[in-house]
């Protein structure tokens, strides 16, 4: 299988590049997974397609102001380091740049209250840093740091709390779950008078979601581990719903990943706290969801292969396609979609 077998052209016009006033006004394709069928609607008419004692899995993962603008103590050189998981102790795996001017010892300086040393050089432009500060760090980094939005995304976030969910709750992910940002209280609201449940995992989004796939053979792809957590709350409605036969519906591939990951391993549902590195193409057969509702992804990316494994490759391309065709708009801050069976 080849990563070139999952690239489409788009168009630069179509990658969004702020998001609409309204979250649940952007527009939502349906694809039914069974039967190919596409339908154009808007987010906020997703309770059309949703039905009682479905359930949703939302990632209320918080999104840290990670990337940080500093200099190097000894040069002056200008670093930028994106804070991707925390390891315990104030040490903190990141993503550098420059990466070739640093060094084991390296300290780069953002104010007189955070400073950060290089502990270990890892590959791809990865750094473990050891963080001095005094004080609370999140109150630091909100003072200091900013939201990590993609590099695709050239426009200033004028509002920080766009790039959150409206039920992000858990500090420590490197980017937002997209998916959920179309969701507002109101229209929760709405789904859970439907008699829709709604109940949370949380999944810290690190490199392994964001890391372009660099190699032509698509199974010789290593994902970085990201770091979830399932209550027992989750895990026992989860199995109820799967006892009795009802829909499990993931908000995002961060969600879909860690359902799926608890499910390979144990067979079941169940409380945990710990890392995955789950990579979900072709092939791969879901254990945990029916459903997903998810954006726009990415060419060759992991995750337009994950939704290519759930839909089939070219039922997605062709959504795609018609999707690009009707001037959808792509990525973080772009349109919905729902891939959908009646199970």
């Amino acid at each position: 299988m080849s990563t070139q077998d999952f690239d489409y052209e788009l168009p630069q016009n179509l990658i969004a590049q702020s998001p609409l006033k309204e979250r649940s006004s952007s527009r939502l394709l349906v694809l039914d997974k069974d039967s190919g069928e596409i339908f154009h609607e808007h987010f906020e008419d997703i309770t059309k397609y949703l039905k009682k004692g479905d359930v949703i899995v939302l990632n209320d993962t918080k999104v840290i102001p990670a990337r940080l603008i500093g200099k190097k103590v000894d040069t002056s050189a200008v670093i930028e380091l994106l804070l991707l998981k925390d390891l315990g102790d104030d040490v903190w795996e990141c993503l550098s740049r420059p990466f070739k001017r640093l060094k084991v010892g390296s300290q780069i300086k953002f104010s007189d209250e955070l400073i950060a040393e290089v502990i270990k050089k890892k590959s791809e432009g990865i750094v473990e840093v050891k963080l001095k500060y005094q004080g609370i760090l999140m109150e630091i980094l909100e003072r200091l740091g900013t939201m990590p939005l993609p590099p695709y995304i050239h426009e200033k976030l004028k509002d920080k709390n766009r790039y959150q969910t409206v039920y992000a709750k858990v500090l420590g992910s490197a980017a937002a779950p997209t998916a959920g940002l179309h969701f507002t209280k109101d229209l929760l609201k709405k789904i859970e008078d439907m008699g829709v449940i709604i109940t949370y995992v949380t999944l810290h989004v690190g490199l392994g979601t964001f890391r372009p796939v660099e190699v032509n053979d698509v199974t010789k792809h290593i994902m970085h581990s990201e770091y979830y957590e399932m209550s027992e709350k989750t895990a026992n409605i989860l199995n109820k719903a799967k006892k009795e036969g009802r829909r499990i519906i993931a908000v995002g591939t961060t969600s879909t990943r860690t359902l799926e990951s608890v499910m390979s391993k144990y067979h079941t549902f169940k409380e945990t706290k710990e890392n995955t590195n789950i990579f979900i193409y072709p092939g791969y057969e879901f254990k945990a969801i029916d459903c997903l509702i998810t954006n726009f992804h990415l060419p060759k990316s992991t995750l337009i292969m994950l939704v290519s494994a759930l839909a089939g490759k070219d039922k997605i391309m062709t959504s795609y396609n018609e999707a690009i065709k009707l001037g959808y708009r792509f990525f973080s801050f772009g349109d919905a979609m729902f891939i959908k069976s009646e199970k």
